[in-house]
């Protein structure tokens, strides 16, 4: 079996399997990952080593069923990997998280011959996907006429058109997608999820913008140009909103606050070895982890089904934090952090994605307010 992780420069090292949040073996791999994130950082090069590593422990086995070959980890279990793997490296985590989207949609649809097809070579790593569906969530959603369609040629679909934001589209075997449905060339309400291979007539990627932090996830655009999809490709739909169909993470959930709360814990980690030595951090140092202890523990709470806040609340909180966290960190850290490649300096860079990725409206005005000094209601 080929594993597909792409080109690495480094020697092949055995990582033992995670079977747990709590095994030693995910420590070992958050100490590989952090050892090899700001030699990402600075090169922009796709993590191919990370992911290896990743692969090899297990970690694509977490989020998906035991009949195909996952370890089926509860939704707490699952936040509590994560907020460990987004500390040592967020742009390792980031891609993980889109994988494992296109992943999720693909178990909790109703298509079982696409499911035994390839979540079986996803689970192990053998293939990479990815998924390309902020058009229909928060991304060009003003433009009168969708940036992607599918019309029905008898039972098969054309897309048309391009995802804005894809994670790793040049180095996909599949894409996750969804477009509106056209009938007679009129927009529809109903849209579809396909799952279309990348090896397809009329797939492209896009060669990927130069971005302020996480460059070497690859995103950016991948255009589709008269992409046949064939039924047994189809994810879901035609159905309206079909974001919400089925039992996958829903648009807007805590998965990007967990990544945020991950990145504000290493920069906290930092900020406590330097309060150790200096008494004039400690004050600062234990706000913030308190404040840090507390959003953590809601979203293990709304991991576990308990509706203690709203995804949205919870989001603006962790993003406020992780800007806090990591600025706090840098002033910490003084001149030495604003040096090139301190990982105090490239955690600042990162905390800024989380105002710009898959950031509801309400999240981004809660975000302005607090930065504009104003109060909740404006004032």
């Amino acid at each position: 079996m080929r594993l597909n992780w792409g080109k690495s420069d480094r020697e092949p090292t055995m990582t033992k399997r995670i079977t747990s949040p709590d095994s030693p073996a995910l420590a070992d791999l958050c100490a590989q990952l952090a050892a090899l994130a700001d030699q990402t950082d600075a090169t922009g090069n796709w993590p191919a080593e990370q992911l290896r590593l990743c692969g090899e422990a297990g970690v694509y086995e977490w989020f998906l069923p035991q009949e195909f070959g996952g370890q089926d980890w509860s939704d707490v279990d699952v936040v509590r990997g994560y907020l460990a793997l987004s500390a040592a490296c967020l742009t390792t985590t980031f891609i993980i998280t889109q994988r494992t989207g296109a992943c999720r949609r693909v178990a909790s649809g109703e298509n079982d011959g696409l499911k035994s097809r390839v979540l079986p070579l996803l689970t192990t790593g053998e293939s990479f996907a990815t998924v390309g569906i902020s058009h229909l969530t928060t991304s060009h959603r003003h433009l009168n006429r969708p940036v992607l369609t599918a019309s029905q040629e008898g039972d098969d679909w054309i897309l048309r058109g391009f995802a804005p934001w894809v994670t790793g589209g040049d180095h996909a075997q599949y894409i996750l997608t969804g477009a509106q449905t056209l009938v007679d060339g009129e927009v529809t309400p109903e849209q579809i999820l396909a799952f279309v291979p990348t090896s397809e007539a009329g797939v492209r990627a896009e060669e990927t913008a130069n971005l302020v932090a996480v460059s070497a996830s690859r995103t950016g655009r991948v255009f589709l140009d008269d992409v046949r999809v064939a039924p047994d490709w189809l994810v879901a739909g035609p159905v309206e909103n079909v974001m919400m169909a089925g039992r996958a993470s829903r648009p807007g959930g805590h998965e990007t606050s967990t990544l945020a709360l991950g990145l504000a814990s290493a920069a906290l980690e930092y900020l406590e070895g330097e309060a150790a030595k200096r008494d004039d951090l400690v004050a600062a140092y234990d706000a913030l982890r308190g404040e840090h202890h507390e959003v953590v523990a809601d979203l293990l709470a709304i991991a576990a089904g308990n509706s203690v806040c709203s995804n949205e609340s919870l989001r603006q909180r962790a993003n406020s934090l992780v800007l806090r966290a990591t600025q706090a960190a840098l002033a910490a850290a003084k001149g030495a952090g604003y040096i090139a490649n301190h990982p105090v300096g490239r955690w600042c860079r990162e905390a800024l994605f989380f105002l710009v990725w898959s950031c509801p409206q309400p999240v981004m005005n809660a975000n302005l307010c607090e930065l504009a000094g104003l109060g909740d209601d404006g004032d």
